[in-house]
């Protein structure tokens, strides 16, 4: 009798592990003759409207994705998607309930790269989109096909990426606002293949009517921008459609909004007593994100340097910058805020301010909600008999979106080695040391949470800007005092707000010299507010290039050496 059961289990074990879900997902001859590297990313969704590419993200409504790196796959082979590939949210297609799903594939194309230090990877270089592998030119994709998923049967879909995203055009020149590109030396150098830098430079009015004018210059630190953005030399249409609605904002008509203030800025910016300078957005994509965080890194390369010393004095001598520290600002939120910050610290004679809003950690021991130098996990908070997941997004409310754990693991499902193209990878890119695979070496394991303290340490020594800053002040100090300006939501989504703590502790307390800076939070704002207190964040979070105006045009007048130029720019 126990042997019969025994028989019995074991048959409806095996029927079970062979009556698997399974997708086989291939690429035809007309859309690629050769073989092609990359990672195949399959996605069902309930609905098509939009496409299920489109509704992967963080969201509890989010598309389930699964993710497979392909080496070499010709034209008509088949990658297979089973129960043993890695998704999110569900971990695995057996976790799938019955129903309907519409399903779509993309192949996010790798490139192969040998680079200068030896090492040959296979990554997604940018294409001009800002590092998306939705919208990247070039990668193939599958319309959405009507599917049913019968759970503990055995089915198999074949699924065909026979669509190709289209190139994308280039910006064009207007009156006011030009755009440079530039062949990076270094970078390429570095990775071995023509790498460039690009900028977009919103010129001042009377540029041409006064060539003997000089130019103090803002950089806008940011995300990929794939124009200069906010800023419009029309009014927005009187019956402009304000339908839309923004849900973070709770408000309808937010398009007319942004149009009307990218209108206001144009006004400002041609009025007789705006000061006269030039405001820099930065095109540095590259084959981790959509952007490189504007300081050098092992794995990225020498952006920094190659910003600071080719791309900006090539804009300073084409558009009749000052090209002195003086002269020079920085200011961005977000990932921008890092930024601006970070050159501000690693270029510290080269910059005479910086206005960081809402920026990324600027200090590891608040690494959003935990201590990357003492916790052990990144994901659970640890104790003999529990472990409680770490929030990884909130509302103002305090409500929580999605956990550490969930926004990882969905970078890990977009792709391996960092290559997700998402805001965890890209920081891991950055600053962690290079692999022996020639990948970024793991913070954290990726599916466990478990943190590497001997990267997190190599971390601290290079990017950690409150550990510099203190380390450093002797002879940073005198270099950044008074040129330090922080602004932070107290309810910032990402939980940014708990390094700046950190920093405004540091720099009221540090003495010779006195930090003379800045720190000041939104009360109940949410991520990229910056500053203002007088508006709401969905208003304010639309005028970096006008908002620290006033406290530029003053650190020039009291910090400019003897004989500067201080008057050819103010007609």
């Amino acid at each position: 009798m126990h042997r019969l059961l025994f028989t019995i289990f074991c048959c409806a074990f095996l029927a079970n592990v062979h009556a698997q879900t399974t997708f086989s997902v291939s690429f035809p001859s007309t859309q690629s003759k050769t073989a092609l590297d990359g990672r195949v990313l399959l996605i069902l969704a309930k609905t098509n409207k939009p496409e299920p590419r489109e509704q992967v993200s963080d969201a509890v409504e989010t598309a389930q994705l699964f993710g497979v790196d392909i080496n070499d796959l010709k034209p008509g082979q088949t990658t297979i998607v089973d129960a043993s590939v890695f998704g999110y949210p569900r971990r695995s297609l057996k976790d799938l309930p019955s129903g309907d799903y519409y399903v779509q594939a993309v192949l996010h194309k790798y490139e192969t790269f040998v680079r200068k230090d030896g090492h040959t990877v296979k990554l997604p270089m940018d294409r001009g989109e800002g590092q998306n592998w939705r919208t990247a030119p070039g990668n193939l994709f599958s319309k959405p096909q009507r599917i049913s998923i019968k759970a503990g049967t055995k089915q198999s879909f074949a699924v065909v990426m026979d669509q190709v995203n289209p190139p994308l055009e280039e910006p064009k020149d207007t009156r006011f606002i030009k755009h440079i590109k530039i062949q990076s030396k270094r970078l390429t150098e570095f990775w071995g293949r023509p790498m460039y830098l690009g900028a977009h430079v919103l010129l001042p009015a009377g540029f041409d009517e006064h060539p003997e004018a000089r130019y103090p210059i803002c950089i806008n630190h940011g995300h990929f921008p794939a124009n200069f953005d906010g800023f419009s030399e029309t009014p927005p249409p009187a019956n402009m459609d304000t339908t839309d609605y923004v849900e973070r904002f709770k408000i309808h008509g937010y398009k007319k909004i942004v149009a009307k203030e990218a209108y206001d800025f144009y006004k400002k910016w041609t009025s007789k007593d705006f000061p006269r300078m030039l405001i820099v957005e930065i095109q540095h994509a590259n084959p981790y994100y959509d952007d490189s965080y504007a300081v050098n890194s092992e794995n990225l390369g020498p952006y920094g340097d190659a910003i600071m010393y080719e791309l900006l004095p090539e804009i300073e001598k084409r558009f009749r910058g000052i090209g002195q520290g003086w002269a020079r600002f920085t200011y961005g939120g977000s990932t921008g805020g890092w930024e601006a910050l970070a050159a501000q610290v690693f270029y510290p004679d080269e910059f005479n301010g910086c206005f960081a809003a809402c920026p990324d950690p600027i200090a590891f021991d608040a690494y959003t909600v935990f201590n990357l130098y003492k916790d052990k996990n990144a994901y659970y908070a640890e104790g003999p008999f529990r472990r409680t997941p770490r929030p990884g997004q909130r509302n103002y409310l305090g409500q929580v979106k999605v956990t550490l754990e969930e926004t990882n693991h969905r970078e890990l499902a977009l792709g391996t080695h960092s290559r997700s193209g998402d805001q965890f990878d890209i920081w891991e890119a950055v600053y962690s040391p290079v692999g022996p695979d020639g990948y970024p070496k793991r913070i954290w394991d990726k599916l466990t949470g478990e943190i590497d303290p001997k990267v997190a340490a190599y971390w601290r020594e290079h990017y950690d800007l409150l550990h510099i800053l203190r380390r450093d002040w002797k002879t940073l100090g005198p270099k950044v005092a008074g040129k330090i300006h922080i602004y932070c939501g107290d309810m910032d989504n990402y939980y940014l707000n708990n390094a700046v703590y950190l920093m405004e502790d540091f720099l009221k307390s540090v003495q010779n010299p006195s930090a003379s800076s800045e720190v000041a939070y939104g009360d109940r704002a949410e991520h990229c507010w910056n500053g203002d207190p007088t508006q709401p964040n969905y208003i304010s979070r639309l005028r970096y290039n006008t908002l620290y105006i006033d406290k530029i045009m003053k650190r020039i007048e009291t910090s400019a050496p003897k004989g500067a130029d201080l008057k050819s720019w103010r007609y």
